[in-house]
């Protein structure tokens, strides 16, 4: 069995794809520079860890800690880029699994985006918003994650997220996040969540 390392996954649109909402720049900025970072910041703890084989030692309380801020960003930024698109494919009211689930839950888009939207506004410092699904209780939630790692319920399979982070969008929108978080909304890929939906709740417990 061989081990392998992280790799910053590419893009399935055009980076001009998502303008006028997410400019190029930002776009490859945030892509190739930010993304890539968690990604070297995960390789160099498997480096270490591959090295404590041959004895090298490490301090393991402040790597386990590291590796959850670094695989966190890893695997929500690649989350990220999946749940949007062209704003001519996406945005607009959802339909199908996620629609369905939201009027059940919140009652209405509209409800949702509002909570949703207060949810990503209100995030203190850096961190994301994010659609949560619990298979326990048949419930979606809203999650406010801090960083890339504290505050994620584990039981909750991610279905939507938005970076808040300032490296997200200083470039198109400066400090003004409620106007990058409305902007979002008409990049949302609702396709590609109602595929996450039904694959979630089709896998085994």
């Amino acid at each position: 069995m061989k081990s392998k390392f992280y790799e910053l996954p590419a893009l399935s649109y055009d980076y001009k794809a998502l303008e006028p909402y997410i400019s190029e720049e930002q776009l490859r900025i945030h892509h190739d520079k930010h993304h890539q970072a968690y990604v070297d910041g995960a390789n160099a703890l498997l480096k270490k860890f591959d090295a404590r084989k041959s004895g090298e030692t490490f301090d393991a309380k402040a790597a386990a800690k590291e590796l959850s801020f670094h695989v966190g960003g890893y695997l929500l930024h690649t989350l990220f880029w999946k749940n949007m698109g062209s704003p001519d494919k996406c945005g607009g009211e959802p339909d199908g699994l996620i629609a369905e689930y939201i009027e059940k839950d919140f009652g209405s888009f509209e409800n949702f985006k509002k909570e949703y939207s207060q949810v990503a506004i209100s995030t203190e410092g850096s961190g994301w918003a994010a659609l949560s699904l619990c298979r326990n209780t048949n419930r979606i939630f809203i999650q406010q994650i801090e960083k890339h790692n504290v505050n994620s319920i584990p039981s909750h399979r991610i279905m939507m997220v938005l970076d808040v982070w300032e490296h997200a969008y200083y470039i198109d929108y400066k400090n003004v996040r409620p106007e990058y978080v409305e902007a979002f909304w008409n990049l949302v890929n609702w396709d590609e969540i109602n595929r996450r939906i039904k694959v979630w709740l089709d896998s085994p417990l």
